[in-house]
């Protein structure tokens, strides 16, 4: 008889990295250390598991997943959400380290959520990138709103740190476009996107970091991963109204900034959104509606490599 198929989940902390093999009952604790790491790897090399799952854990697992697909293990980073509302459906509602391993070994085995392609060393400093812009964001937009209600002795300071932040935030901006620009695929990329009316440098840098699936999955499975896709609420005879939830909260927040200036300057999102609010939609649903037809937009451009052309005016 052929050898069963191992599969693997690991739960990542700070310190500590838990492993559990599943069906063989195998369960095992190392250093989240690069020594530990390097021991874990060969340790699963050994086993050629079919798929290893770990949840996205604040960066902890980054060098964790650069280690394993370093080997040329199958490594997938899932969303813990998916997790939980798997764990609770088969009934595993306690919660510890090394339950949650097996939990993750179990989701591998039964689930088998399929492989992304990782980003290289470019995408990581990229995605690093964006986290740090928005940390300046909020930082900024703490700053302003500190400065509206102190008292006229702190006014100075907290001006000089905004002014501290702005030029910090320009730096960096012009950090992720020199990036962007120096490589020639990303450099393809950006001009496929930012040729679309509404599409700046914020959302395309974004998209990059954040979305490198976009380009290579169907409309409605990009959508579903932003976060904007109409999910159903059905049970029996019970229609539900549908909504969106979920997805990458990034990329749905510089979305819908860049929806809001494409219903005035780009054509077909202009007139689509038009048409909802003509046909009653409510402003909220509309404008997600617009956003959604936008990612699809930007995802046929880069699955096809084809620059945006703006629809032909209509014969007088």
């Amino acid at each position: 008889m052929a050898e069963p198929e191992v599969f693997v989940g690991i739960d990542v902390s700070k310190r500590t990295l838990d492993v559990a093999v599943w069906a063989r009952g195998e369960l095992l604790q190392m250093e989240n250390s690069a020594r530990g790491i390097a021991a874990l790897a060969e340790r699963l090399t050994a086993l050629a598991p079919a798929l290893i799952v770990l949840e996205a854990s604040g960066g902890y697992q980054a060098a964790l997943v650069g280690e394993l697909a370093a080997v040329g293990l199958p490594v997938a980073v899932v969303n813990p959400r998916q997790v939980r509302e798997f764990a609770r459906a088969v009934g595993l509602l306690e919660k510890s380290d090394a339950l949650d391993a097996r939990v993750l070994a179990r989701f591998a085995a039964q689930v088998r959520p399929p492989l992304r392609e990782l980003p290289d060393q470019l995408g990581r400093e990229l995605k690093a990138l964006m986290a740090r812009r928005r940390q300046l964001v909020e930082m900024l937009v703490a700053e302003q709103n500190r400065l509206q209600q102190a008292p006229a002795v702190l006014h100075h300071q907290l001006r000089g740190h905004i002014d501290y932040l702005r030029k910090d935030l320009h730096r960096l901006t012009r950090d992720l476009d020199r990036m962007l620009r120096g490589s020639p695929l990303w450099r393809e990329q950006e001009n496929l996107l930012r040729g679309v009316p509404g599409v700046g440098p914020v959302l395309c840098a974004t998209l990059l970091a954040e979305l490198p699936e976009l380009g290579r999955l169907s409309r409605g499975e990009i959508a579903k991963l932003a976060g904007v896709a109409p999910l159903a609420r059905d049970s029996g005879t019970l229609r539900g109204q549908r909504t969106t939830w979920g997805g990458r909260a990034a990329v749905r927040a510089a979305l819908y900034m860049a929806t809001l200036s494409a219903t005035r300057h780009n054509p077909v999102i202009a007139a689509f959104h038009r048409r909802l609010r003509a046909a009653g939609k409510a402003p909220k649903v509309a404008l997600v509606a617009a956003m959604r037809k936008l990612l699809i937009i930007l995802n046929a451009l880069l699955k096809h490599r084809a620059p945006w052309r703006p629809p032909c005016p209509a014969n007088p």
